[in-house]
């Protein structure tokens, strides 16, 4: 009969937490004969565990008091509130000075071990700790279903948001056995890619299907498939799957384009006319590889103008990227020497560069580059001819071969317009003779962007680079500034050296649709020698526009130095 009382009492341990029972505390019948009658005593019995001192502790009938059932009812509720017991009885005793009072208790088996099952995602160990149940003492429902909760919360906080505790049951043995359901994505589905492939935008989510649904890795998901540069808008949504607590989730893209097709031409005295053709795609025939190819015909120098370019973003499962250019361009240049322009020419570069490339992790992504460069001098356009300083030629002029080392980190929300996140970049290319190349030198560099969200889609972003090289380094080789992308309210590439030192801020602002508004302030400069200069630092400040097209963003800025004001017209994203 006892055996049979505790496994009755253990079935209802396990029906209160998984069904969600609420004790109900009922008087027996006749108490109402002796409602009003002075409590002469009031005892517990039934427990063999748990103290009488700890049960009495939440009684709060008293001897002296009228007995009122309400009374009754709230001690018994307050009694299985404890948590140690799974029924509460009531007992009255008349006597000549009133009646006598007595809750039987009836006690929750002891717990022996802790089973839990159904969890993949969080070791079992983590969550036995969340239960705070001990081994050999007896079970507290109060306790277990308070750490139950606290485990689907450890779930939420974790990203998985469908998981529950689907069912608890206890053995006669007192094993307590904990079930999981985390919540399985059941299939993915897109929509709106016309163009590109389906494997394209599903590579990018870390969820997989069969495997619980992460949230935190779906709103990644959505921002590295935006990423990608091919849509307008990425949305995504989650509907029920067939089976229960399971999920479908359609991602909704709208595509844009991302193929590139530009003709142009011009003439001048030395070459004549002058053709260009420039085509380019980065979702080449949906795939999500990128190719570039540009073209330039018609005249003498450039007639032999091309740079063809492809990246394949994905080799293998392991997201292993490959990247390669190779270029026979001749164009003009300017050399600056203490900020003024020295000598303009016209210059030769012809080579090649592959890049291998492989994330460490969500956000840490590693690369290496070999470079083969030659440059060569052509002729003499401007200011001073240098064509016979041989020195000069030397210095400046040959190929380079080159092994440059990356890491970068990149967490930003939006990579063409981020808010929030952060972006680092350390970088190292070795030149030697080793390689066979005519240059010698070590090249660092470091950048740090920050960007901060406060609020109305105003954002602040902040940049800062540092540069150094030691060696043999040819003038193409050397850190410049000056320009749209660096320091604007100079020439493009006015300072040159082998140290260097950049920061910008931009105060960012929604102007339109597809436009924006930025105040910004540049600070910085290249020195050739020892030291950073930083009492030579040049700064200028200034305003600009985006605007979003069709043909990608258009930045315009006009910006105020120590040399006056200078406009600056350039595509592509901001830093």
């Amino acid at each position: 009969m006892e055996k049979l009382r505790r496994y009755y009492g253990q079935l209802l341990v396990a029906a209160a937490f998984s069904l969600g029972i609420v004790f109900s505390a009922a008087i027996p019948a006749g108490a109402a004969d002796i409602n009003g009658k002075t409590v002469t005593e009031v005892t517990v019995t039934g427990n063999s565990t748990i103290a009488d001192s700890d049960i009495m502790s939440v009684v709060k009938v008293k001897p002296g008091n009228a007995l009122t059932a309400d009374a009754v009812k709230q001690d018994m509720q307050a009694i299985y509130e404890l948590g140690y017991f799974f029924d509460v009885v009531t007992n009255f005793t008349e006597v000549p000075e009133g009646v006598k009072v007595v809750y039987t208790v009836l006690e929750n088996p002891v717990l022996t071990d802790i089973v839990i099952q159904g969890n993949t995602k969080v070791p079992t160990d983590k969550l036995t700790e969340i239960l705070k149940l001990e081994k050999g003492k007896i079970l507290n429902t109060k306790t277990l279903n308070e750490n139950a909760r606290g485990i689907e919360q450890y779930y939420r906080d974790q990203g998985y948001i469908l998981a529950k505790v689907s069912d608890v049951s206890m053995s006669p043995a007192g094993v307590l056995t904990v079930s999981i359901n985390e919540g399985v994505l059941e299939d993915i589905k897109i929509k709106g890619n016309d163009k590109t492939k389906d494997y394209v935008i599903t590579r990018e989510m870390k969820l997989k299907t069969g495997e619980p649904f992460n949230a935190k890795d779906a709103r990644r998901g959505m921002q590295r498939v935006y990423n990608l540069g091919y849509f307008e808008d990425v949305n995504m949504k989650l509907n029920p799957g067939k089976e229960p607590n399971a999920v479908v989730l359609e991602a909704d893209v709208v595509e844009q384009k991302t193929g590139t097709f530009a003709i142009g031409g011009g003439y001048s005295e030395s070459d004549g006319m002058i053709g260009i053709i420039e085509l380019g795609d980065n979702n080449f025939r949906g795939t999500g590889d990128k190719v570039k190819l540009h073209w330039e015909f018609g005249g003498e120098a450039s007639d032999r103008n091309y740079s063809i370019g492809y990246t394949r973003p994905w080799l293998d499962s392991k997201e292993t990227s490959l990247g390669f250019e190779f270029y026979d361009m001749t164009n003009e240049y300017t050399d600056y020497e203490n900020g003024d322009a020295y000598s303009t020419y016209d210059r030769n570069r012809k080579g090649w560069n592959l890049t291998l490339g492989r994330p460490q992790n969500e956000y840490m992504k590693n690369f290496i580059t070999l470079k083969n460069r030659k440059d060569t001098y052509v002729e003499h356009v401007d200011d001073t001819d240098v064509s016979s300083d041989e020195e000069y030629l030397y210095d400046n002029f040959g190929l380079t071969r080159s092994v440059t080392l990356s890491r970068v980190f990149d967490n930003r929300d939006n990579v063409f317009n981020p808010t929030t996140g952060s972006y680092y970049s350390l970088s190292a290319e070795f030149a030697g003779r080793a390689l066979g190349g005519d240059f010698n030198f070590n090249k660092y560099t470091a950048e740090t962007r920050r960007y901060f969200d406060v609020g109305s889609d105003h954002t602040i972003a902040v940049r800062a680079e540092v540069g150094y090289a030691d060696g043999r380094m040819p003038q193409s080789g050397k850190f410049s500034l000056g320009g749209s992308d660096t320091l604007r309210g100079y020439e493009d590439n006015e300072f040159e050296g082998d140290k260097m030192l950049l920061t910008s801020v931009e105060y960012r602002m929604p102007i339109a649709k597809k436009v924006q508004g930025v105040v910004f302030g540049d600070l910085g400069n290249a020195w050739e020698g020892e030291g950073y200069k930083l009492d030579d630092l040049k700064s200028s400040i200034g305003l600009g526009v985006r605007v979003t097209t069709p043909l990608g963003p258009v930045r315009i800025d006009y910006a105020v130095g120590s040399e006056g004001g200078k406009t600056h017209f350039s595509f592509g994203g901001q830093f």
